[in-house]
Parts: C-alpha cells; sequence; structure tokens
C-alpha cells in the first residue's frame, strides 16, 4: 500500500468509511468487458491484461465447477455510432468496437461456454440501458463477484450501480486491470472505501468452497495463480 493510501484510510476509517458488505449466498461471475478490443495491446483502447485473465480463468473454473452463473459484457456500436451517444465523442476511440468486429468478441482465453450469457452495452456501466439487473434477479443473484477492465472506467461505473441495484459487490484485486497503474490502483481505492469489498483472489476461491469448489480445487486453482504470478509482480 502506498503512503497516501495508508494515510487516507486511516482518516477514512475513523470518518466511517470502507466498511465491509460482505458476500450473500448466491453469487454471479460477472466479466465486464475482458474482450479483444480491450485486452488486445495493440488496439488503441488496449491493454496487456494478461494476469487479469489468468486470475479471471481460476474463478472461471470454480464457478464452472460449482455450477454456479457467469456474465459476460461487451461493448457493440451500430456502424453509424448514434447508439453511442456522448460517450463516442467523449471516448472517440470506442468506435472501433463495431457491432460483427472481432474487437467485441470475449478474448478466446476466456471463451463463454454454451449457456453463459454476454450482455451487450453501450455505456461504462454493465447495467445501464441493459436487462442485466432483471436477469441476475430472475436467477435469485445476490452477490456479484465483478472482474474485468478498466478498473476506472467500466469496472468502476460497473461496481457502484451494482451497489445502487442492492447487490452484495465483490471486485476480485487480481482480476481487474486498467491501461495505467495510477488510476488502477486510485479507482480501487476509491471503490473499496465506498462501493464494493475489494479482496484478493484466494479470498473469493474460499468462499466458493461452500458451493461445490472443493477445498482441493480452490487450493489448486490459487497455487496455480501464484506460479504464474509471483507475489511481488502484484503491487
Amino acid at each position: 500500500m502506498q503512503d497516501w493510501q495508508k494515510s487516507t484510510r486511516a482518516d477514512y476509517e475513523q470518518k466511517g468509511f470502507a466498511g465491509r458488505s460482505g458476500y450473500g449466498r448466491n453469487p454471479v461471475l460477472l466479466i465486464v468487458d475482458f474482450i479483444n478490443g480491450f485486452t488486445d495491446p495493440a488496439t488503441p483502447l488496449g491493454g496487456d491484461f494478461a494476469w487479469q485473465i489468468t486470475a479471471t480463468r481460476q474463478l472461471q473454473d470454480a464457478f464452472r465447477h460449482a455450477g454456479l452463473p457467469i456474465f459476460y459484457t461487451t461493448i457493440a456500436y451500430n456502424g453509424d455510432l448514434r447508439d453511442g451517444g456522448l460517450f463516442v465523442k467523449k471516448v472517440p476511440s470506442l468506435a472501433i468496437l463495431q457491432k460483427g468486429s472481432a474487437l467485441v468478441e470475449v478474448d478466446r482465453r476466456i471463451r463463454p461456454l454454451p449457456g453463459e450469457r454476454v450482455v451487450e452495452k453501450k455505456y461504462a456501466s454493465a447495467f445501464f440501458g441493459t436487462a442485466l439487473d432483471s436477469d441476475l434477479r430472475a436467477l435469485g443473484v445476490d452477490t456479484v463477484i465483478m472482474v474485468g477492465c478498466t478498473t476506472s472506467g467500466c469496472i468502476r461505473a460497473s461496481a457502484i450501480d451494482s451497489l445502487q441495484y442492492g447487490f452484495h459487490t465483490i471486485v476480485v484485486r487480481e482480476a481487474v486491470g486498467d491501461r495505467a497503474a495510477g488510476p488502477h490502483e486510485a479507482n480501487l481505492f476509491d471503490i473499496d472505501a465506498k462501493y464494493a469489498d475489494v479482496v484478493p483472489l484466494a479470498d473469493v476461491l474460499e468462499y466458493l468452497q461452500s458451493f461445490g469448489a472443493s477445498a482441493d480445487f480452490a487450493v489448486k486453482a490459487q497455487d496455480d495463480f501464484e506460479r504464474f504470478w509471483p507475489r511481488a509482480q502484484r503491487g
């Protein structure tokens, strides 16, 4: 934790911020915008999210092993971009995310399986202008385990809306990313203080044990991740 975070955290806690909302009983894994347009560093919108996608795969495996639901989001626009409104004007690079393009497909490293829903959105939040809230409620979901990109954009917006819709909201630290370290860390700090619980991957894997993701499975998943991403590289 950086120096400014330590002092600010102490001040926030004294003032009643950074409580824990915790987990509910019926989780969903929400994978936000890990699509080719964002995960390919060569695109104008892209970044290198290899570490975060590896963590996401650990969670995918655990959710599938336990028979729990997984949702994905993508951003896709019509050719005239009118459905992008002022968002595309504010971020012109979003214009590359055209319907039918490979750029709007979920990264093949975490390819959805049949029955796993891909939600198409137009703006930052996974909830804004979509049926996500009603779809989750129809499944009895009360807890959103959130991963994806970017921390300062679509993760933050989705976490705020998830809280406002009444879901226990969990952001998995190792499984969210941004294009730069500063916005990433600042927004994780703020999300954790006000909107969601930002937790390590191991914490979620332990929680999932009660849903049939066995202790042995969870330990193996965490061990695999430890080997791929040494602790010293996580910041």
